[in-house]
């Protein structure tokens, strides 16, 4: 027999006891203990305990008021349905989160792609640092498999990855995904359709100067070999070379040069141009 809060005797309940008030006792075997804010009165579940916390002096003193009609959270559209989402595991969609270290030098775009809670896969970009590199990489292996709030409260290396966490996760929690009117969501591998030929990133790169003006670096497209200016010295086109196709050339057994050659594209009004340069050198 174990005494409880002074006055009552329950044998047979394998069970850990917290001292504190018991409200009533439904029937033997059977404790119910009142939780904050519910009304338990008709409550019976056998063997079971349902202890409440602890509340201060003041709060002990006071009368119970009657909560009103609950309803629970606001649906929110996941996947072609709308889902009331009590729990992590009610969690579904595939979506996008940005985020930056503290001083702002290297940003991540972050998609993950989340089935019943579970990150299923995940796609880590990272532009601007060089560490992030690597940070991205160790990320990439953490957090498969993990719940969406697992993943929220682990160090994901870079900063800059775990703000993108964060934000993510308020996109997938309040309903924001790419998938919350798609019927069954998508596929394991769809983020990789973000992704360039050859499975690059999308970066694009430019630079600037008040008194030489822009050069094109990089684009969507590829690599910038030169760009084409009109009889004013302004941009009309460019030369580049789509890195992704070429390499994907080269690892079929294309001579590099061959492979090179095949790649190189113009865009706009380039071959209108009355002079090209090399926005690298010149």
């Amino acid at each position: 027999m174990e005494k409880l809060a002074g006055n009552i005797y329950i044998s047979d309940l394998h069970v850990n006891y917290k001292k504190i008030n018991i409200i009533s006792l439904e029937n033997v075997g059977t404790i119910v203990y009142n939780k904050v804010g519910q009304n338990l009165d008709k409550l019976y579940m056998k063997g079971s305990i349902i202890m409440e916390h602890a509340c201060s002096h003041e709060v002990e003193n006071m009368c119970v008021v009657a909560k009103g009609p609950h309803h629970g959270p606001a649906p929110i559209p996941e996947e072609g349905k709308w889902v009331k989402s009590y729990e992590i595991k009610d969690i579904s969609g595939l979506s996008h989160g940005v985020g930056w270290c503290a001083p702002q030098q290297g940003a991540c775009k972050l998609t993950l792609n989340v089935k019943e809670g579970i990150i299923e896969e995940a796609l880590v970009e990272t532009i601007g640092c060089s560490g992030m590199t690597h940070s991205a990489a160790m990320a990439a292996e953490v957090l498969q498999g993990k719940t969406i709030l697992e993943a929220l409260n682990t160090d994901l290396v870079c900063d800059a990855i775990n703000v993108a966490m964060r934000e993510i996760f308020k996109q997938l929690v309040y309903g924001r995904t790419q998938t919350a009117f798609s019927e069954g969501g998508l596929p394991i591998g769809a983020s990789l359709e973000d992704l360039g030929k050859g499975l690059r990133s999308q970066v694009g790169t430019m630079f600037a100067t008040k008194k030489k003006g822009v050069r094109y670096l990089e684009m969507a497209e590829g690599y910038i070999l030169d760009i084409g200016l009109d009889k004013n010295g302004e941009v009309i086109g460019y030369k580049f070379v789509h890195l992704g196709k070429m390499m994907e050339q080269i690892r079929k057994g294309i001579s590099p040069s061959e492979a090179y050659e095949n790649n190189i594209k113009t865009y706009g009004r380039y071959d209108e141009a009355v002079k090209h340069i090399d926005p690298r050198n010149e």
